[in-house]
């Protein structure tokens, strides 16, 4: 097998299912990128060629994370004709469905060790991916208002819908619920929320509102 992939051009889709697989067999990150190339036949070149450090590599899984809920939303035709709403919790749902699909590495990686705050680096770059995501749709709702005063802040309300993604993430990590069904009633009734309170509330409560969020998902 390490012959196999020392002749084979590896693609960037594939190491980082060799790291994925890695962290789960060993229950542990590689100790370097010299180990963990050594014990996958990998050329530390390939290595490089798409990553620069193990802890890119980490961040560039969640950014993967993103980029194929974003392609498989895409591919629904309707997609398009949906309401801003209802884009948003297309989104949250297919993400968390992806996500279920790698729960076990999910998990382990944003469990391990004893910072969970250190451990939410790695989503630096999702966190930029979804904050465009949610202001773009503020954006495109703006443009449809002909008062600037019925206009929303396309920078608070993308920080909300990030500080709204680490609440249902925290929730879906601790959900045992059979199906996770109970993360899909906390992804309906948060994102249903956050646009009820843009939509009805003033600047200083959204303010507040966001407030109390990042309390609950970091307390």
């Amino acid at each position: 097998m390490a012959t196999k992939a020392k002749t084979k051009k590896l693609s960037k889709d594939e190491i980082i299912s060799l790291y994925m697989e890695y962290v789960l067999e060993h229950e542990s990150v590689p100790k370097s990128i010299y180990k963990f190339c050594k014990s996958n036949g990998i050329e530390e070149a390939a290595f490089y060629q798409y990553f620069g450090s193990l802890e890119g590599l980490q961040k560039n899984i969640w950014e993967q994370f993103y980029t194929n809920t974003e392609n498989l939303i895409q591919k629904n035709k309707e997609y398009g004709q949906f309401s801003n709403r209802d884009k948003m919790l297309t989104f949250f749902y297919s993400f968390f469905e992806l996500l279920t699909l790698n729960r076990s590495y999910v998990l382990f990686t944003l469990k391990e060790g004893k910072s969970p705050l250190k451990n939410l680096a790695q989503l630096k770059g999702l966190r930029k991916h979804i904050k465009e995501f949610a202001k773009d749709l503020i954006e495109d709702g703006n443009s449809e208002k002909s008062l600037k005063v019925t206009q929303h802040n396309p920078q608070l309300f993308s920080e909300g819908a990030w500080l709204q993604f680490l609440f249902v993430l925290r929730f879906w990590m601790n959900d045992g619920s059979a199906g996770f069904e109970k993360t899909d009633m906390a992804i309906e009734k948060s994102i249903n929320t956050i646009f009820d309170v843009f939509d009805n509330t003033p600047l200083e409560n959204i303010v507040d509102f966001g407030k109390f969020l990042y309390k609950e998902t970091f307390a």
